[in-house]
């Protein structure tokens, strides 16, 4: 009976107990459900309940349709720098776990060592100068009893941080996958507005030669010439800006890509729509599953273990160091009979007076806990602003894109209308350059509306978290999450 009650005491002894408080996920600080209003789409903004099925990450695959812009994502995945960092850095806070977690387990190393002295006679026991030799082999073992749990606290800290920096990476992904998709869509778009300003400056040079025809008739005045002249030359600065602008986010792409740009390139008609709509009707709670808030919450969850270690070390520790080898005097008597030896040595060591410094550090941990909890709680009311912002633009750029496609399409009847009243002579050629003038401006802010538009579908799907490839999991991505310790 004592055998086994000393049993029991030892096995308690041994596995240790944690002082890590017991987490509970903070309240996230947002409404419950999306924002309702004239702004937003009902369909979309209505909540749904949560699916059962795992992680329902939104691919990117299937939200750019657009066969160039796959490309270029793909490439930049291959190539970026900034995601390949983001990889090293999870290879290394991985690494840092392993180191954390072997101090978990006994330290066994073996030893191998021998001597050769030449004593003199004074010094000698039997008053004859002599050689003396010594040869050893041993094994020996250190471990530290983990009795109040402060190398798990520490494990569990290092394991977190391992896992908000596979969180980082996928942040990463998701923003270079957004970031590549912007830039395409704004070359495109600026490779549209210079195609406009080109023909436009044809347009317009037609114009002048026209005045110029003309006034040397008499039928037009040095001032229309002018005004003709004006709107060449500002269709020749948006020529030169856009050629510009183009050049430049070529370089912004390839930055991008971490490579030049993918050869035979091509330039898809269907431009106006080259992403995917996302399914109607969006979880508040979505939210949760963004990166950058499971990374926030994996460095509370650090923190919250840090917590834990720094109230084990109030306690006493005990660390064992045992070591069994043999010795002798003459190299090949190493293994004879008799020449063992073996050692034992545990040690506890009491923290008695510290001066402050281990309450300290309590108090340090727990400021940092409540950082974390700061930082978490921020991360999903910045998440909640970005949704939010992309419903807004999602229910209204629809109707700000067609009632700017019905001006441009007023504004080319208003055209066609002075070029017809100028050949009936009932107007003068100035009604027919402020309806060059006005189309012009009409068709270029129709090009940064849809610009504008794809850009916040682009930004509404990485605030859903989208762009990271949910077949593709992490190493130990499961374990960790919320939830009570």
């Amino acid at each position: 009976m004592k055998r086994t009650g000393l049993s029991i005491a030892l096995a308690l002894a041994l596995g240790g107990c944690s002082l890590i408080p017991e987490y509970q996920r903070p309240t996230a600080p947002v409404q419950a459900a999306w924002p309702q209003g004239a702004a937003y789409d009902q369909a979309t903004t209505a909540n749904q309940a949560q699916p059962e099925t795992g992680d329902t990450a939104l691919d990117w695959r299937l939200f750019l349709r657009d066969p160039s812009l796959r490309t270029l994502v793909a490439t930049a995945l291959d190539n970026n720098r900034d995601l390949r960092q983001a990889a090293l850095n999870v290879e290394a806070y991985r690494a840092l776990h392993r180191i954390e977690r072997s101090a978990l387990f006994p330290s066994v190393d073996a030893s191998a060592g021998g001597s050769r002295q030449r004593q003199p006679a004074d010094l000698s026991p039997s008053g004859k100068a002599g050689i003396q030799s010594q040869y050893s082999v041993a094994l020996g073992l250190s471990y530290e009893v983990d009795l109040f749990g402060r190398l798990r606290s520490l494990e569990r800290a290092a394991l977190e941080q391992y896992l908000a920096s596979a969180e980082a990476q996928r942040g990463v992904q998701i923003a270079l996958v957004g970031d590549v998709a912007i830039a395409y869509l704004t070359w495109r778009s600026d490779q549209e507005q210079l195609e406009l300003a080109r023909s436009t400056l044809a347009s317009y040079r037609q114009s002048l030669e026209l005045i110029q025809s003309s006034r040397e008739v008499g039928t037009a005045s040095a001032l229309d010439v002018r005004q003709a002249r004006s709107l060449v030359e500002t269709a020749r600065v948006q020529q030169a800006l856009y050629t510009r602008q183009v050049a430049q986010d070529v370089n912004a792409l390839q930055l991008l890509l971490g490579t030049a740009l993918p050869a035979g390139l091509s330039r898809t008609t269907a431009f106006e729509q080259p992403l995917a709509a996302p399914t109607p009707g969006l979880p508040a709670d979505l939210l949760l599953r963004r990166p950058d808030i499971r990374a926030a919450e994996h460095r509370l969850l650090a923190a919250n273990a840090d917590i834990g270690a720094a109230r084990a070390a109030f306690f006493p520790s005990i660390s064992l160091t045992a070591a069994a080898g043999t010795t002798s005097r003459e190299l090949d008597g190493l293994f004879e009979g008799g020449s063992g030896l073996w050692s034992f040595a545990p040690q506890i060591n009491l923290p008695i007076f510290t001066a402050g410094r281990l309450r300290g550090n309590l108090d340090y941990r727990k400021v940092l806990k409540d950082v974390n909890v700061a930082a978490y709680e921020q991360s999903i009311q910045t998440a909640f602003r970005e949704v939010a912002d992309g419903l807004a633009a999602r229910g209204t750029f629809g109707e700000q894109l067609q009632a700017q496609r019905d001006l441009v399409n007023n504004d080319q009847a208003y055209y066609a209308l002075a070029n017809q009243r100028y050949d009936e002579g009932v107007d003068s050629y100035l009604a027919v350059l402020d309806a060059q003038r006005e189309l012009f401006g009409a068709q270029q802010q129709l090009i940064r509306d849809r610009l504008n538009q794809l850009s916040s579908e682009v930004k509404l799907f990485k605030a859903l978290g989208g762009g990271w490839d949910s077949h593709e999991p992490l190493a130990l991505a499961t374990q960790g999450q919320g939830g009570k310790q």
